[in-house]
């Protein structure tokens, strides 16, 4: 018998997520029958989706939603051997068992010494979320201006690196100086402190004068309503994440967006990156490639401890983090 621990969501966030939010359980683990697999957790996500749809998707008392990079411990599956790293959506366990269906090999061609945690990052969700809003609703060209705030993230990160492999001019903006460090650092050519500029309207400008082709937006509220006044004529903004606007108790007030996108006749388009799930080996195979080739640099905040993946949860929703926030078990 194997005991694991869960975290539950206690109590449906309301604004800011708090630790009391959430409850860490035991539950007693049955034998494994024929055809299932016990795994055991390596790594796990925490990313700012899990606010949104848990109030979207969970009642009081389930497992709090996610996924892991997970090793299996015991297999009476002859499709999976024991030792197998396998990226599963669990949600936040220590052991669980599965039937194999659910679980999605890490590339074969992903080499010994590639930490396995950037399954749950720039070579997984993240990074595929930046490849094919980029390529797919983006449609960015070389020689295009792209724009990304929560640039210094899991996926801002990566999408200011597959552009400048584009052939495109990269603009990124974050919430701290050592993020705008890293970004310089990781070949964005303008990034700024939305924090600590005066005018947001004009760190753009002056970021770009002539304004914005493609803009990846991860963020919403306030900056997504300026940022779109400095779209050039045909621009595209690929709606990613609304980051501002999650914790919220009672909804912004915004702008209305229909003057700008008439008079530049823009796209603006929301998407979710299980719509290209048919594509997905594709997509890793090309970020697995890009990241051992050293084209696309990859830092991630490892929190040690299942004990503390509330901590790391709220602390991402924060934007304490720089790369992808990741729990180490």
């Amino acid at each position: 018998m194997v005991t694991a621990k869960v975290w539950v969501l206690k109590k449906h966030f309301e604004g800011f997520p708090k630790t009391s939010d959430f409850d860490l359980k035991k539950i007693e683990l049955p034998n494994i029958k024929d055809g299932e697999l016990l795994l055991e957790s390596v790594f796990l996500s925490v990313d700012p989706y899990m606010r949104p749809y848990s109030r979207r998707d969970m009642k009081e008392g389930d497992i709090m939603i996610g996924t892991q990079v997970a090793r299996i411990v015991e297999s009476k599956n002859p499709a999976f051997t024991v030792g197998t790293f396998v990226v599963a959506r669990s949600g936040w366990r220590t052991h669980f068992i599965s039937d194999g269906k659910d679980l999605q090999l890490l590339p074969s061609s992903w080499p010994e010494s590639l930490p396995k945690s950037l399954a749950l990052g720039t070579v997984g969700m993240p990074g595929l979320t930046a490849y094919f809003g980029l390529l797919e609703v983006c449609k960015m060209k070389p020689g295009e201006t792209v724009l990304v705030n929560a640039a210094a993230g899991a996926v801002g990160s990566v999408v200011g690196q597959l552009a400048k492999i584009g052939g495109c001019k990269v603009v990124g903006c974050a919430g701290s100086d050592d993020k705008v460090a890293y970004l310089k650092k990781i070949g964005f050519d303008e990034a700024f402190n939305y924090k600590t500029v005066t005018s947001l309207d004009e760190a753009l400008r002056k970021a770009s004068p002539d304004g914005y082709d493609c803009f990846f937006d991860n963020v919403g509220g306030e900056f997504a309503s300026i940022a779109i006044n400095h779209m050039k004529k045909y621009g595209r903004i690929a709606v990613c994440g609304a980051i501002s606007q999650y914790n919220d108790s009672v909804p912004q007030k915004g702008p209305y967006v229909q003057v700008p996108m008439i008079f530049k006749e823009l796209r603006m388009e929301g998407f979710i990156v299980t719509r290209w799930n048919n594509r997905r080996e594709e997509g890793l195979n090309a970020l697995l490639k890009w990241v051992v080739e050293g084209k696309v640099k990859c830092h991630e905040q490892v929190t040690e401890g299942f004990e503390n993946m509330p901590a790391a949860f709220i602390g991402m929703l924060k934007g304490e983090n720089l790369g992808k926030a990741i729990v180490k078990v």
